[in-house]
């Protein structure tokens, strides 16, 4: 069988913007949880309102990807078996989505783009990275899972609105979904992934100025490599890959250590962790969200293989120390995406939230993982009072007094 592919608030705490669970009538429960700063700095809601100016939303779904800038969540891909959740007739391409949404921070709605060229067809758990204006997509598969996977690079300019499949020389990566990716110093490394039957341990880097692969050959000897994996996430810094979670189909791998590739030494190493002073370490975990701000990497959500996890949890690049954050996913999810923004406020977006029902969710979340400087917060306060700017005229906003990027932010 092969490996399924979709599967005035105190801080640290999430917030919901739209969508609700597929199949459900009830109100998102909310947790409560403590603050984390010792100092109050509120994560501000966007107004209902807001809401209620946008189109559809998009429908539930999982193993989709996003990323996020300082104006929009990207949203791309994905999957959803139930027929009525999916789109129904409306859906071509059920029980995938071959679909790009963005959802505007500003006004708080979202907007399914229009896009002209030729927008990939492996739209479950492939991997997507924003790069300037372009949207970088590789790998993932189509249905069934594992019979059509992707090994092409595919770029999106958001600004331009159009598709096209990148040209490469070299030896590409197999036919993979699940893998990992991050572009590091103009390079793109994609690690792991599956065929669907068969678990990979493979590094690849693209050069993206020459558009060349390798395959880096790492000087330790095979027992000495990570396992297979899929679903995992990785962080970087200017020393070394680091490997977080993920597992195969009937496993998850534990993060009471990490596995490092170090770029100095072409060779991979194994870094212990050090676990929460009372709670020790992470649960084991794959289909889970990573994102990084600086040295601090948040994970979040996933399965373990019995439950679905709602934690949020931070390591520490320096120190690598795990700390809890005393937040609960209102909806625990995993097969679920999730961006950071330049501000570092986190967006989660779908995912599986209930395993015997087999059922999604196309519900967003925000949550704020530092103190929103006073820009954010002033910002996020106009917003609130006078909804109507992003309808306002350029000229109009510069007389108001905001700068060009304000502006931008409202486009």
């Amino acid at each position: 069988m092969a490996a399924e592919a979709g599967g005035g608030e105190p801080l640290v705490r999430f917030v919901k913007l739209s969508g609700r669970a597929a199949g459900s009538k009830k109100k998102v429960r909310w947790f409560p949880v403590r603050r984390i700063f010792t100092h109050s700095c509120p994560s501000i809601r966007i107004p209902s309102r807001f809401l209620r100016e946008g189109r559809r939303s998009p429908p539930a779904r999982s193993g989709h990807r996003c990323v996020a800038d300082n104006t929009n969540l990207y949203v791309f891909g994905g999957y959803n078996p139930d027929y009525d959740e999916s789109g129904g007739p409306e859906n071509e391409d059920y029980p995938l989505f071959r679909e790009l949404w963005r959802y505007h921070f500003a006004t708080g709605t979202w907007h399914q783009m229009g896009t002209d060229g030729y927008m990939p067809r492996e739209l479950a758990s492939m991997s997507l990275v924003l790069h300037g204006y372009n949207l970088l997509v590789f790998g993932g598969t189509g249905i069934p899972f594992g019979e059509s996977n992707g090994n092409d690079v595919h770029v999106c300019n958001v600004k331009y609105k159009r598709w096209e499949k990148l040209n490469c020389d070299g030896k590409k990566p197999n036919r993979i979904y699940g893998q990992a990716m991050a572009i590091i110093n103009g390079f793109l490394y994609v690690f792991g992934g599956t065929t669907g039957y068969i678990y990979s341990t493979d590094l690849h880097r693209l050069d993206l100025s020459t558009r060349e692969w390798v395959q880096l050959k790492p000087n330790n000897p095979p027992s000495d490599l990570p396992e297979e994996r899929y679903r995992h996430e990785i962080a970087h810094d200017n020393q070394r890959i680091y490997v977080l979670g993920g597992g195969t189909s009937w496993t998850a791998y534990s993060l009471d250590k990490i596995h490092a590739y170090n770029f100095e030494t072409n060779s991979w190493e194994d870094i212990p962790t050090k676990p929460h002073e009372n709670l020790g370490f992470p649960a084991a975990r794959r289909c889970h969200s990573c994102v990084q701000i600086k040295h601090e990497v948040f994970i979040c959500g996933g399965y373990n293989g019995e439950v679905i996890l709602g934690d949020l949890w931070k390591l520490n690049l320096q120190t690598f120390r795990w700390t809890k954050l005393p937040a609960v996913m209102p909806e625990p999810a995993y097969f679920h995406c999730a961006a950071v923004t330049p501000a570092g406020c986190m967006y989660i977006h779908g995912g599986v939230v209930n395993i015997q029902q087999n059922r999604r969710t196309g519900s967003l979340f925000k949550i704020w993982l530092v103190v929103p400087s006073l820009l954010e917060l002033c910002w996020e306060n106009l917003l609130k009072h006078f909804p109507h700017l992003a309808h306002l005229p350029t000229n109009q906003l510069l007389q108001l007094g905001l700068s060009q990027g304000l502006i931008e932010r409202l486009q």
